[in-house]
């Protein structure tokens, strides 16, 4: 494997003073990660104005609370912090760089405010929300207070100041605005395909992803899966799913005592990560402590958890699975017969590897949602269509056509394939209704 330099977002930027000075600052685009930026910046005593064309009744009643006064995008602004959901070349933001400004994100404001904490970035197509949570629940194990954060709920300016270290999920569109930030340890769970419509090629959104090391130097860690070649100045370590080990490749766990719902991939990286930062602050990584961690480790929220039984078929909530390679291993991971759920608002997936790994293990497709039958008709399955009158509506009919559909025995796998936004709010919306779903069939029994 070839490891070299990579040039990235670092250079003058890079070494810019780690601080956001007494200009003008404009936090551009609301919703969850811009009201976590203004809530800091309050608390830090900092003035700020807000700028958003669709502000929320929530957004608008916090600037108002805090203060802050609506900007206008044609002023000029020493500092914007953007908003993942806006892309990086929106007119809007090309604009306000040409008059001076700076844009950077949530993630880059709080490696500038708060240059004395200890970041873990994690990026990847897939796995990098439960790889996350996976790093923080093993540094805790070992005494560490590591608070997660990012991409994931909550905000990471909401965790800075109550961690001694943060572990922070990095999205493509994050990572597109992070001007000289150095993380001492930082993990690519993989690189695949995504966010085609944002990034426009591949290579455009590998970039963004590569970002994560692009500021690391001689010193700092990148953790990558066997195989992935990467051009980094930073120390690497390589990880396989098959083998749970730490650096000096002493096995912590055999990959077949993890918890059903916890990808081996996912932990295998958790560990090289967990040690890395652990090295890092002069603490031991204990082979037994960290074992017991695993063991005990349960998926976040929404990602592959078994949430309800019917008698002998389990209910699998894997609502964020709308990314090919998630979905492949949901397919690969579910005991068959599988009824998989499929639909939502399609977002360009490729499906050849779904048909591929569908092969022998889905009995029936259950289409929902405003692309569900054109999914299931491009995945060449047998399906059934089901439709409601809210989403609510739809996820009721949906788990009872998959349970309907296994005679007894086998999954019901919500892994949508396409987004969620056309009958909700986000992915957690839409698997808290497949969850109170699926425990409203007779017999029902909280999954575990």
């Amino acid at each position: 494997m070839f490891f070299a330099y990579v040039v990235g977002v670092t250079g003058e930027q890079g070494v810019r003073d780690a601080r956001v000075g007494g200009g003008r600052l404009l936090i551009y685009g609301l919703g969850r990660s811009g009201r976590g930026v203004a809530r800091f910046l309050a608390a830090e005593g900092r003035p700020a104005e807000w700028h958003d064309a669709r502000p929320s009744a929530e957004d608008l009643a916090l600037m108002n609370r805090l203060h802050f006064e609506r900007g206008e995008v044609g002023d000029e602004y020493q500092t914007v912090v953007a908003a993942p959901g806006v892309p990086i070349d929106h007119p809007d933001l090309e604009g306000l760089r040409g008059r001076g400004a700076e844009i950077l994100g949530e993630v880059a404001l709080a490696a500038r405010l708060r240059p004395a904490l200890p970041i873990v970035g994690v990026t990847g197509t897939a796995g990098k929300g439960g790889t996350t949570v996976l790093i923080a629940s093993l540094l805790r194990a070992c005494g560490v207070n590591a608070r997660e954060g990012g991409n994931i709920d909550p905000p990471l300016l909401d965790v800075v100041d109550a961690a001694e270290v943060a572990v922070a999920e990095l999205s493509s569109f994050q990572l597109e605005r992070v001007p000289g930030l150095r993380l001492p340890v930082a993990v690519i769970t993989n690189l695949g395909v995504d966010h085609l419509d944002r990034h426009g090629t591949e290579a455009a959104y590998h970039a963004a992803k590569l970002n994560i090391t692009a500021g690391q130097q001689a010193g700092d860690m990148l953790v990558i899966p066997e195989g992935l070649e990467v051009r980094t100045r930073a120390g690497v370590r390589t990880f396989s799913p098959s083998r749970l080990v730490l650096g000096s490749g002493e096995e912590v766990l055999p990959a077949s005592e993890l918890p059903e719902s916890i990808h081996p991939a996912n932990a295998a990286a958790a560990l090289l990560a967990a040690e890395a930062m652990l090295l890092r602050l002069g603490r031991p990584a204990p082979v037994a402590v960290l074992a017991a961690a695993l063991r005990a480790a349960r998926p976040q929220r929404g990602r592959f958890e078994t949430v309800a039984r019917v008698g002998g078929v389990r209910f699998i909530d894997d609502s964020i699975a709308t990314r090919t390679l998630a979905v492949q291993a949901a397919l690969e991971r579910a005991a068959p017969p599988i009824a998989w759920l499929v639909g939502g608002r399609d977002k360009g997936a490729d499906l050849g590897p779904l048909r591929a790994a569908a092969q022998g293990r889905v009995k029936t497709v259950v289409a929902f949602g405003e692309d569900g039958e054109r999914l299931a008709r491009g995945l060449g399955l047998p399906y059934v269509t089901v439709s409601g009158t809210d989403g609510d509506g739809t996820m009721q009919a949906a788990a009872q056509a998959g349970l309907d559909a296994l005679g007894g025995e086998g999954t019901v796998l919500l892994a949508p394939v396409g987004t969620s936004f056309d009958q909700f709010r986000d992915y957690a919306q839409r698997g808290d209704s497949f969850r109170r779903a699926a425990l409203a069939l007779p017999g029902a029994e909280v999954g575990a």
